[in-house]
């Protein structure tokens, strides 16, 4: 057992999702150090993985690697409120998912049971415009719709990180894409279709909450190679503020980063107001901005993630800053993604560094700035 040494004071498990018992090395390890990490923040002990035949000292704390879906999932577990994990619970599984972004394209169109149909009208002009669709022939709706404007980007609901998405620009490839869809795929999880950016600046904004430590901030991503010279998510640098989004937006923020922080908070309290059962201690969305076909300024939220993620060593970092240091205000934090052979600088807190089977040589670390307490 790692951790504090008084077991009594409390237990953090990680939890990885039954889909995940295949993932490679460094993102169990990442996950692993992430959980002992929050379990120093919270001065409990670090338990490894949740083991169902075990007993553990209460109060009991979740590091799912997914969010969670359905309150009876949840209530087993007994997580019955943000302060019981770092991560999210939703009551469908769909609502984890960049599906819920967009409204269907009419009355008769496919859906799931709990499916929101004011959702849509909550974030509209917080979004792109799109649709989603549970069905091929609504897709097709949608697709031809949305190509009277310019092309259309098309993004199965479950595809991460850019992959599986396709930008057609005409009725014929609009048609080879989706004919080449899984039916019950379709069916089953959704996709989006979107209009499609020019070149667009993606912005991360999200918040943390780890007992009575809130931390909200605004970044980008970065992209590196891996191994294979494919492009890869490299990283992400943060700016926090100690406290909620209004916190956030009370700082000098360029007009951009202010658009942003606002779309993603009005997205936010939509999920909340719209599908009961919605909590989260760790939230994180993407919004694009860049022009649409027309020339006109597009900006909008893309999806969310409710779940320990790439920039979490930088959310840690900035939560144990906060911590360790009472008079901080605001950090800036990054977390790196690094291929190749190289080591994690002096100072920065290391999340793997090894060959992984998969992966091949690799590096993940998180590094705050030294002018962390700039206000």
């Amino acid at each position: 057992m790692d951790g504090n040494p008084n077991p009594a004071a409390g237990s953090v498990v990680a939890l990885t999702a039954d889909h995940r018992a295949f993932d490679s090395e460094h993102e169990h390890r990442t996950r692993a150090e992430a959980a002992r990490r929050l379990a120093g923040l919270k001065r409990h002990a670090y338990c490894g993985e949740y083991d169902r035949t075990r007993a553990y000292a209460p109060p009991m704390y979740f590091v799912p690697s997914d969010t969670l879906a359905g309150s009876d999932t949840a209530g087993a577990l007994g997580i019955r409120d943000l302060h019981d994990l770092f991560g999210g619970v939703v009551p469908h599984p769909f609502v984890a998912t960049k599906v819920i972004t967009h409204s269907l394209v009419d009355a008769d169109a496919a859906r799931p049971p709990g499916w929101a149909s004011g959702f849509g009208e909550r974030v509209s002009g917080t979004v792109l415009k799109g649709f989603s669709a549970f069905a091929r022939d609504d897709a097709r709706r949608a697709g031809l719709q949305l190509l009277v404007h310019g092309p259309v980007r098309i993004k199965p609901a479950r595809a991460t990180g850019g992959r599986g998405q396709t930008v057609v620009e005409n009725a014929d490839a609009l048609t080879r894409c989706l004919d080449a869809m899984e039916t019950d795929e379709v069916r089953a999880h959704g996709l989006v279709l979107e209009e499609n950016l020019a070149a667009p600046l993606t912005f991360s904004v999200g918040q943390v909450i780890v007992d009575r430590t809130v931390a909200s901030y605004h970044g980008r991503q970065r992209e590196t190679r891996d191994n294979r010279g494919a492009t890869a998510y490299g990283g992400s640098d943060l700016h926090f503020v100690r406290g909620g989004f209004d916190a956030l937006l009370a700082q000098p923020l360029t007009p951009a980063v202010r658009l942003a922080v606002r779309q993603a908070q009005r997205y936010h309290d939509a999920v909340a107001d719209c599908f009961a059962g919605f909590f989260a201690s760790r939230i994180n969305y993407d919004i694009a901005q860049g022009r649409a076909a027309d020339g006109e300024a597009r900006s909008g939220v893309l999806g969310q993630s409710w779940h320990i993620g790439g920039a979490t060593g930088a959310e840690i970092a900035a939560l144990e800053t906060f911590r360790d240091r009472p008079e901080c205000s605001t950090v800036r934090a990054s977390s790196f993604e690094a291929y190749g052979t190289g080591a994690p600088p002096p100072g920065a807190t290391c999340y793997f560094h090894g060959v992984d089977a998969q992966a091949g040589p690799l590096a993940k670390y998180a590094v705050v700035a030294a002018d962390a307490d700039t206000h």
